[in-house]
């Protein structure tokens, strides 16, 4: 049997999956990544690479046990989008700065030209992105700073660790803010504007060029194995839905980009959204990102619904008849300047026997439906959407309530693909096939979730506003 090993890094777990060509899922298994505190900052993490490595090789290693016999042809790798690995002139890994570090937020102030760098690189500039952390690690970490040789993103470490050549792939270029993203290049203009120099930035490459083979010995992989360029886990997954140009994809993972393919480079005079590289050679995505949603309904599940299924919530949550409270969680909207740093939950006093504890499992839903919702207005406003239908991927499209909600409030038919689960996974394996010269054939559909008018989806809308508004304030 035939199958391609995925690498897929995300925010809170390292995966690996063993997929066939088709995209049907073999063998997959995950650890937590461990982030530890960098004291010499006041929101600093990061973890180490070698640590990293070593759960890799583990997780791997039982992927492909649970796929069985199988000749693995290629192995990618996506990840988070602007964590990057440091390292010395030896190829050696220093340290490694997640998506959630933000050493450099002290220093944001010093950038004055903030839309120079907006219009450039299509994302108003902040700590969460690549500059900004080389920019605190050579304010305070000299120990690194005099040693560093080359910055590349995760996804493309794994390329690195696995066949020796160090690239940066260009999906994960757009997030660094030195990579002028309508000219698909390295930015000289933009090194001077954060006085990083350009000779740290390996030469690009595009996602599904072969890198080359299989290092000895890595992964207990065959030396015929290709090492294939993979990319950012948000455009994996959108790939997994074939998408045409024009259409707008909703991943539901840990956060919740809303993304849609756009022909051209488009900015937003608000400032609001961002623009990067597709993983193909034409296309861009342009993106509102409702931040942390995903996470939420986890961790909630964890504290009210530790041992039972996701379908047990299901259940109860088809009993809900009224509205039973609301909920802001922290979610970002494009049109705010400031994020929520409180939420909670509002419902009525006394305490009602209605109140059980499905019902804030569903104000957590509703609150997902009605921030992605937000920013799907904002991406429409910025570049209008017309097509009647949505497409949908990642974990969070297992709940048909969440479907549900997201149909009404856009009143678009949600669309999802059979691989929608494990949409990153589905995407590396097209990547690889795109490598390897296979054909591309895509997934059959999982459904569609049709917008059903429903007068009390207004209401509860309103509601919603006003307690955002509430925590807001």
């Amino acid at each position: 049997m035939e199958a391609y090993l995925i690498i897929d890094i995300g925010t809170g777990n390292a995966r690996a999956a063993v997929v066939s060509p088709e995209g049907t899922l073999l063998g997959v298994a995950r650890e937590d990544i461990v982030y530890h505190q960098d004291p010499l900052y006041p929101e600093a993490l990061y973890f180490d690479p070698a640590m990293l490595w070593e759960q890799i090789e583990r997780i791997a290693a039982a992927a492909l046990s649970q796929a069985g016999p199988a000749t693995i042809l290629a192995v990618t790798s996506t990840s988070q989008r602007e964590g990057i690995v440091l390292l010395d002139g030896l190829g050696n890994s220093l340290i490694g700065l997640p998506n959630i570090d933000h050493r450099g937020r002290q220093w944001e102030h010093l950038l004055t030209d903030k839309s120079r760098v907006y219009a450039l690189t299509g994302r108003y500039p902040t700590s969460l992105f690549s500059a900004f952390k080389l920019h605190g690690v050579r304010e305070r970490r000299d120990d690194l700073w005099r040693r560093l040789h080359t910055v590349t993103s995760i996804s493309d470490w794994i390329g690195y660790k696995l066949s020796g050549v160090v690239r940066y792939e260009h999906s994960q270029a757009s997030e660094t803010l030195l990579y002028n993203v309508a000219r698909k290049d390295w930015s000289d203009e933009l090194c001077s504007a954060f006085d990083i120099s350009a000779e740290l930035l390996p030469p690009l490459a595009d996602a599904g060029t072969v890198l080359g083979p299989v290092s000895a010995g890595a992964l207990g992989l065959s030396p015929q194995t290709s090492v294939v360029v993979g990319g950012g886990d948000t455009q994996l997954a959108i790939m997994s839905t074939h998408p045409e140009t024009g259409d707008v994809v909703i991943v539901s993972g840990t956060t919740t980009p809303v993304n849609k393919i756009a022909g051209d480079y488009i900015t937003d005079r608000g400032q609001r959204t961002w623009t990067g590289r597709h993983t193909d050679k034409e296309t861009f995505m342009l993106e509102a990102n409702a931040g942390v949603t995903g996470l939420n309904y986890q961790r909630l599940k964890e504290i009210f619904y530790p041992n039972e299924t996701y379908a047990v919530i299901e259940r109860e949550l088809g009993q809900i008849t009224r509205f039973p409270c609301v909920a802001s969680l922290g979610s970002v909207l494009a049109d705010e300047k400031t994020p929520l740093t409180k939420g909670g939950f509002i419902f009525d006093t006394p305490v009602s026997h209605q109140l059980t504890r499905a019902a804030f499992v569903w104000a957590t839903l509703w609150d997902i439906a009605c921030s992605v919702y937000e920013n799907y207005k904002t991406l429409d406003c910025v570049s209008p959407h017309n097509k009647p239908y949505v497409w949908a991927c990642g974990g969070g499209m297992e709940s048909p309530t969440l479907r549900r909600f997201l149909a009404g409030l856009t009143g678009k038919q949600i669309r999802m693909r059979l691989n929608y689960r494990q949409a990153s996974a589905a995407g590396g394996a097209l990547l690889c096939n795109s490598a390897l010269g296979r054909p591309v054939a895509a997934a059959g559909d999982a459904g569609v979730v049709t917008a059903v008018p429903d007068d009390d989806y207004g209401a509860w809308y309103d509601e919603w506003k006003k307690t955002r508004q509430l925590f807001t304030a």
